[in-house]
């Protein structure tokens, strides 16, 4: 199911703020999931498709649609590293958000998170108009995920455990809390659901829930909601594809 609040009719249509209408929906919410759509062939062959995810309310009704752009071949030979455009649309099937990330010959390893092997989200709404940038940063453990404006201002920031797994013995989320640049107020979270023994097991499409607040701009909860894409595919591909090869 789906919401029905979406606007209708030809074109893209812009607010005030430049924004298109669609994405103008998250003003009124504080929590949304991110759900990975499974893919039967990945599940029973283990070659690596391109991702898909549903981005839902609290009422599990689909507010958007996140389609993965990349390459075959990196897909197969480089997963952590890829380079994607993630075209995000709404019921409409019109792409209201574009976030985009290079390919990097290192995965962006804690040490150099912010140096040379630093990975970068471009988030793009519309496309062609940048509203932020979500990036890796330095850590001696844990992962490190900056979240800045469209004029590099570093907003929020988000750190994740030192062991960042789930398992039978460990089935509770995983939380990644987002503060402020100063690590001193805590404005929202992400966090990777426990789906259960055997979704976990023997799939690797994963669940995460994102909150923030209510009165948050726009902007900002969409910024959170992508860095959710840049925590998934820095921190919990290489999960999956440690245990694909095991």
């Amino acid at each position: 199911m789906s919401v029905d609040k979406q606007p209708q009719g030809m074109g893209m249509q812009l607010t005030e703020s430049g924004l298109p209408a669609s994405v103008q929906y998250l003003a009124g919410v504080d929590q949304l999931f991110i759900k990975q759509k499974i893919e039967m062939l990945e599940v029973l062959t283990g070659f690596e498709t391109r991702n898909r995810y549903a981005v839902l309310n609290k009422e599990m009704q689909q507010v958007f649609f996140v389609q993965e752009e990349s390459s075959l071949c990196e897909r197969c030979f480089c997963p952590m590293n890829r380079g994607f455009n993630l075209h995000m649309t709404d019921n409409n099937t019109q792409e209201i958000v574009r976030m985009s990330r290079d390919f990097k010959c290192c995965m962006g390893c804690c040490w150099c998170g912010g140096g040379c092997c630093q990975m970068v989200i471009n988030v793009e709404s519309p496309v062609g108009r940048l509203i932020g940038r979500i990036k890796t940063g330095n850590s001696k453990w844990k992962p490190h995920i900056q979240i800045c404006d469209a004029a590099d201002n570093h907003m929020f920031t988000a750190w994740g455990p030192c062991c960042p797994c789930q398992a039978v013995c460990c089935p509770e989320d995983i939380d990644f809390p987002i503060t402020d640049p100063g690590l001193t107020q805590r404005v929202g979270n992400v966090a990777k659901v426990w789906r259960g023994c055997c979704p976990e097991s023997f799939t690797d499409a994963d669940q995460f829930r994102v909150t923030f607040p209510m009165d948050m701009t726009v902007e900002c909860k969409m910024l959170m909601v992508a860095a959710t894409f840049l925590i998934e595919f820095y921190v919990f591909e290489q999960q999956k594809k440690n245990n694909n090869s095991g």
